[in-house]
């Protein structure tokens, strides 16, 4: 024990009473909570040597503040529990969760985590207060150990009458009494290493921390916080018999909340100019493009899925309305896709670039994985505590699903408040909860056949959509929906096994790497800005584009000018019209496009001018915004958005009518009997081919609508 713990109360007292003065003030005025904050730099800047030592002997200084702080609170004239609270450390008392042993016990250390659990408050004694049976003498004795209770051993002989529970001469019991002792509000919360802190393939680990005082409650599950604990250890106890074994348990002294998000990446000034010089380009949106995922080669309509991927990562601006409604900024994508058309890589690279990406793989994924599960409480009461899944966790980040076809159908139903509300409400075990998941989602999704069937011309991509077997209200969650076909051509084929073979003799082996006989490549690329791919083009790193992205989103939050609103209005509303002119049938049944997508091309628009470091969206933002959406609608070819919500085309919706009309035309003229012959003739002089006759009829007959008494003739069913 150093000279520093015996006399710290003189310096906390110096310390107090001329840097804190302010402090003590507001305490007493009862202004403020009763604690009062010491930042470890202030600390250090008033006496270098006694700020060490609170680092090396945590328990007996700050106990030793805390009862100075009260002591001159009572000098002037209050009585206040104040506590004091040492937080900011200074780095090098910053460890991994996954380090923490034996040099640390009872040391003052800092680890960054997130809460996972959290418990109930207990109340627990800090002061015990126990009266002899015998004299009626009182004991107090400071309970310092959370896991047993301390009683008195003997009655003291000089206050007392000397008697001890299990002497002869003068026995005597100890009562403890309840309303004099003092006590303090206890939680225990349990924190998890960052995951971007994990190495791969080891699991992240877990702390059970002890929250006392004024500290409870103010932490959640699935926050990030940089906690400054004391670890101190528990002896481990096997069949009521102590065992040279211990736990580490963590007492928190202080806690910092990280309240913007991104701040896991930091970024210096020079890269501030850097970036700021960047966004000027005029070939910016060539330049991102390229630089997602710039190993996978771009053909046909990939160029086009790499650009909305880039606008994704910028994402929209999330709002707030008066009303309490919200409006996601937040972009989702679908890709669709034959086999081996580098979905996944897509997805990957996606996950490892948006600051707080997840990846995730429908086929081994649950629903409680992706939302949330309610688990047995690890805090020993049996009760259940929720656990946050991929949504929750990359919340304000990117969550990446892939084999988005292979969830189970109760899973899905989960994604569709996740995606519009951005919410996730989980009623699981008795908790009611609602858990923010405000993440963008890129999903992949194959067909069910192994492979798309061949689309004609004039074919929507709902009917690809339908056979990736998944619900067709869920299309309409996703702004942007893209078909990526594995088709033959010649001269990209030649292109792209070109590629493939220049990429793969140009990375590294990994056992080289591992045996540190080669530099890992992406070492290499730490500071740089620029690189370049195997085929010459210039593309940004991945550790520059993440920092592009975090300052974008952390600084810019664009709204849409008279030009960019105006460009918006008058497609919305050249598209709502157009259809209903053309319509053949007399009526107009085909919704062309709904508010969902005037929300996604709002979304589009401000995730350019994000792009671009533009506080103001321009025209130029909604003519990119339109090109992309137009692009994915044209090659899609959705002539109406209610597709996307059943997956039934107006085409066939309205046959359906025109087919069971005609039929029922036949049946009132020929006694209740319609001809095959005379249906088809029929819808043949209203353009109604005769494949569709034949499904809509079939349709009919599983309905129980029809039935058909002898072949090629139909009923109506009474």
């Amino acid at each position: 024990m150093t000279m520093a713990a015996h006399d710290s109360s003189a310096r906390w007292r110096t310390f107090l009473t001329e840097a804190k003065d302010d402090d003590i003030v507001m305490l007493l005025s009862k202004q403020s909570p009763p604690y009062v904050e010491v930042p470890f730099h202030e600390l250090q800047g008033f006496d270098p040597e006694f700020a060490d030592d609170v680092l090396e002997h945590p328990r007996q200084i700050l106990d030793r503040g805390t009862q100075t702080l009260i002591e001159i609170c009572r000098e002037r004239g209050e009585q206040i529990d104040a506590v004091l609270r040492v937080g900011e450390l200074p780095r090098d008392s910053r460890r991994s969760l996954r380090d923490i042993g034996t040099a640390d016990i009872e040391r003052l250390r800092s680890v960054e985590a997130i809460v996972t659990k959290m418990s109930d408050l207990k109340p627990r004694l800090h002061m015990a207060v126990f009266t002899c049976e015998a004299c009626g003498n009182t004991i107090e004795i400071n309970q310092k150990n959370e896991r047993e209770l301390i009683e008195p051993l003997r009655c003291p002989p000089d206050s007392g009458c000397g008697g001890s529970k299990n002497s002869k001469e003068n026995p005597t019991r100890f009562n403890l009494v309840v309303n004099i002792s003092r006590m303090v509000n206890n939680q225990w919360i349990e924190i998890q290493e960052l995951p971007e802190n994990v190495p791969s393939g080891a699991q992240p680990t877990r702390g059970s921390v002890l929250v006392e005082g004024n500290q409870v409650n103010r932490h959640l599950p699935g926050e990030r916080i940089v906690a400054n604990l004391m670890p101190v250890v528990r002896s481990e106890v096997r069949r009521n018999k102590k065992t040279p074994m211990f736990d580490i348990i963590y007492h928190l002294i202080s806690s910092e909340h990280e309240n913007t998000p991104f701040n896991e990446i930091n970024i210096s000034e020079e890269e501030r100019d850097e970036i700021i010089e960047i966004s000027q380009r005029e070939d910016l949106m060539r330049l991102m493009q390229q630089s997602i995922a710039p190993s996978i080669f771009a053909t046909g309509v990939m160029h086009y899925v790499k650009r909305s991927l880039a606008l994704q990562l910028f994402g929209g601006v999330r709002r707030v309305n008066p009303d309490r409604t919200r409006l996601r900024g937040d972009i989702h994508i679908l890709l669709m896709g034959d086999p081996g058309v580098a979905k996944s890589q897509l997805l990957d690279y996606m996950s490892k670039l948006s600051p707080r990406g997840k990846l995730a793989s429908g086929g081994g994924v649950s629903g409680a994985g992706l939302t949330a599960a309610a688990v047995r409480d690890a805090f020993g009461d049996g009760r259940f505590a929720l656990e946050a899944g991929i949504l929750p966790l990359s919340d304000r980040g990117l969550a990446a699903i892939d084999e988005f076809d292979k969830i189970s159908d109760d899973d899905r139903r989960t994604m569709h408040p996740a995606m519009e509300q951005q919410q996730i409400h989980v009623a699981k075990g008795g908790i009611t909860a609602t858990l923010p998941a405000r993440c963008a989602i890129l999903a992949a999704a194959n067909p069910k056949d192994g492979r798309f069937s061949k689309r004609g011309p004039n074919q929507s991509v709902m009917r690809s959509y339908n056979e990736t077997g998944l619900p067709p209200p869920l299309a309409s969650r996703f702004d942007i929906i893209w078909m990526i076909r594995d088709e033959i051509r010649v001269e990209d084929d030649e292109r792209i096994a070109r590629h493939m073979l220049k990429t793969r003799t140009e990375g590294v082996s990994e056992s080289k790497i591992e045996e540190s006989l080669e530099l890992n490549p992406m070492e290499g690329q730490k500071d740089q800005i620029f690189a370049t791919g195997v085929d010459d083009i210039e593309h940004l790193t991945l550790e520059f584009l993440r920092k592009f992205i975090a300052y974008a989103k952390r600084n810019i939050h664009p709204d849409l000018n008279k030009d960019a609103r105006a460009k918006l209005l008058e497609y919305y509303t050249d598209e709502r019209q157009s259809f209903g002119r053309e319509d053949q049938m007399g009526e107009s049944e085909v919704i062309p496009i709904t508010p969902r997508a005037l929300e996604a091309l709002i979304r589009l628009t401000e995730a350019h001018a994000r792009m671009h470091l533009r506080e103001v969206a321009t025209a130029d933002d909604a003519d990119v915004a339109l090109a992309v959406f137009r692009h994915w609608r044209e090659e899609s070819g959705i002539e109406d958005e209610s597709e996307l919500y059943s997956g039934v085309s107006a085409r066939v919706r309205n046959a359906n009518a025109v087919v069971r009309q005609l039929v029922r035309d036949i049946c009132v003229e020929r006694d209740g009997k319609a001809n095959l012959d005379e249906i088809y003739s029929r819808a043949a002089s209203t353009n109604i081919p005769e494949t569709t006759v034949d499904e809509v009829l079939s349709r009919m007959r599983m309905s129980g609508e029809l039935f058909s008494p002898t072949n090629d003739v139909y009923s109506f069913a009474r």
